[in-house]
């Protein structure tokens, strides 16, 4: 499909500016032969407040080729199709009058145009190896490991009633589905697959937006018998979230006043503890050992109990006489010792970086799986005796818990 050439450019600063003229060839050429796969307008300098960016691509509806314009707040998106010429005339005043920098995606080349302050242009054009097919399609997919139209996502406020995300929530969309993708992956290694029925424990659970997604991945993606259990401290929270559960009726899935110091395990498969405030991390941890779990997934917050025991070995004292550095350093020694811990007790364990959490800026997470078969663990107890004497450390709350 293609469309009809319109008349010559009539903006009087295009015409004059042979770069100008050299890119909107260049776009006019790929819009009318249906080669272009992405253009991007930014550096915008016009009066909208919070428009950053705005961003084209071509999208067939009713076999009629239409070009999308996605204008890009801080908070929102705002998207309108148009007709070929339409399209073309209104990029002929946003750029260079509104926005200073282009990038023009084809299937045969990329080009890039920026203007300087001074009005002056400049493209750079680099030709594609490799020819590609402009996708049109109205419907682009985003791999999502949870479902936009679930249920519980309009009952928590994620999204609306047309199963659209609420701008504002956006960040906790994200959360959520980079959650479920970690747990995903660690349930595959595990073997949990093949559970004729789990228990998982979520403490500090708060609004519960991770405890639903739970339960729907174990109970609806998986189709298996699972008993998703929320412990929280504040009785609001837990009314609040058992009155949205059993609004949806959603078998399984209950919340308790409490906290992880005093919580009775009952055959923990899957232990969670996000944004848990210090040892309350060690004291998760050591429940999860404790019964078994075959996953166990922290995200520390707050680590207060390694900071004021930490020696200054003599070559590292004028770097870590600065707070931000002590700090930083007895945060990496305390989520290190606790990683090899669960190492030394029969579990293969990762740190990485997650994405932020709601109540917290910490954005680590300590993913452990249980291993299938007994390792001599004494190579680890004594690197942790290392560390511990390098460092002049003389208690760590996650081990002595351990040792009791």
């Amino acid at each position: 499909m293609t469309a009809s050439l319109p008349t010559p450019f009539d903006n009087s600063v295009i015409s004059n500016n042979s770069e100008l003229q050299r890119f909107f060839a260049l776009l006019q050429q790929a819009m009318a032969e249906n080669c272009l796969q992405r253009l991007l307008l930014s550096k915008y300098q016009g009066s909208q407040r919070d428009l950053q960016r705005l961003e084209i691509r071509p999208v067939e509806i009713k076999s009629e080729l239409l070009w999308r314009f996605v204008w890009q707040y801080q908070t929102n998106h705002q998207t309108r199709n148009y007709p070929f010429t339409e399209a073309l005339s209104l990029l002929t005043e946003l750029l260079p009058g509104q926005f200073k920098a282009a990038q023009l995606s084809t299937t045969t080349s990329d080009a890039q145009l920026t203007i300087s302050k001074k009005g002056k242009a400049l493209i750079n054009i680099k030709k594609n190896t490799v020819k590609q097919q402009a996708d049109t399609s109205h419907n682009r997919q985003k791999q999502r490991f949870v479902e936009q139209s679930r249920p519980f996502l309009s009952a928590l406020g994620v999204t609306d009633q047309q199963g659209q995300v609420i701008p504002a929530m956006s960040n906790k969309w994200k959360q959520i589905n980079k959650f479920i993708e970690v747990l995903q992956g660690a349930v595959k290694e595990s073997g949990l697959l093949q559970a004729q029925q789990l228990h998982v424990a979520d403490f500090g659970s708060g609004k519960a937006y991770l405890t639903f997604a739970m339960h729907d991945y174990f109970c609806h993606s998986l189709g298996l018998d699972a008993q998703i259990t929320g412990v929280e401290l504040r009785q609001n929270l837990v009314d609040l979230c058992n009155k949205a559960a059993a609004g949806l009726n959603l078998a399984g899935l209950h919340f308790e006043q409490g906290d992880v110091k005093h919580f009775k395990a009952r055959g923990i498969n899957v232990m969670v503890a996000l944004h848990a405030c210090d040892v309350a991390t060690d004291y998760a941890i050591n429940m999860g050992i404790r019964t078994g779990a075959e996953i166990i997934m922290c995200s520390p917050c707050c680590h207060k109990e390694i900071r004021p025991q930490i020696r200054l070995p003599e070559v590292m004292a004028p770097m870590l006489i600065h707070g931000i550095h002590l700090g930083q350093e007895a945060e990496m020694v305390t989520d290190s010792l606790r990683a090899l811990l669960l190492e030394a007790h029969g579990y293969q364990t990762k740190v990485f970086e997650f994405i932020s959490l709601e109540h917290t800026s910490k954005n680590k997470m300590i993913l452990a799986t249980k291993r299938k078969k007994k390792t001599d663990n004494s190579a680890v107890l004594r690197q942790i005796a290392a560390i511990k004497d390098f460092y002049g450390i003389k208690q760590q709350c996650l081990e002595q818990l351990l040792l009791a």
